[in-house]
């Protein structure tokens, strides 16, 4: 009598189920093969992201090189326009105290006009008139006269051409003004001639 098989839950007999050995090795095989690219790859994959962090790492060098070029590029400029400017306001003033400086003799001269006695006050008057023009120009263009009368001598303001002694006076105090001095903000353009008392 012959044996049955028992089946399994696939239909398939016990004698049907068994895999000959050689079928077993060349799954191993066939799994080694498969395993071996997968670790190549793995180390592919490794590999570029290394190259990867190597150049992440010099892009961030050269946007920090780039980015230290711009903010000295942008320092540098705000230097020059500075510097520029302030070149530009120095111009502007040497050219005013240049034409101011050429027009204080005139000025000078209207003034010792004013101090000559004259029995025609019409020309007197009209001779103010002019001086007070003069002086209203001055002070739109910013130019002050130095005060120097009753004031202690200061070499940065006043020119001293003369000294005396006199008990009137304080010690190394202005007491006479040959001709007046000016400035405009700090910067003195013309000194004030004068005379010394009790140097």
């Amino acid at each position: 009598m012959m044996k049955k098989h028992r089946k399994d839950k696939r239909g398939m007999s016990e004698k049907e189920n068994i895999v000959p050995n050689e079928e077993l090795e060349k799954e191993a095989a066939d799994s080694t093969e498969v395993t071996e690219p997968i670790e190549a790859k793995i180390k592919q994959c490794n590999s570029e992201v290394d190259e990867n962090d190597v150049k992440i790492s010099q892009l961030e060098k050269e946007l920090s090189e780039t980015k230290d070029k711009y903010l000295r590029t942008v320092a540098e400029y705000d230097n020059y326009r500075k510097r520029t400017t302030k070149e530009k306001i120095e111009a502007y003033g040497d050219a005013t105290a240049k034409a101011i400086t050429e027009i204080l003799s005139v000025i000078d001269n209207f003034e010792r006009a004013l101090q000559t006695e004259t029995t025609d006050e019409t020309f007197k008057n009209g001779i103010q008139m002019i001086f007070n023009q003069y002086n209203d120009i001055l002070k739109k263009l910013g130019v002050e006269e130095v005060e120097a009368l009753n004031k202690p001598f200061d070499p940065s303001m006043h020119n001293a051409i003369n000294q005396v002694e006199d008990e009137n006076f304080e010690e190394n105090t202005v007491c006479q003004v040959f001709q007046k001095g000016y400035k405009i903000n700090d910067k003195v353009i013309r000194y004030a001639m004068v005379t010394v008392a009790n140097p």
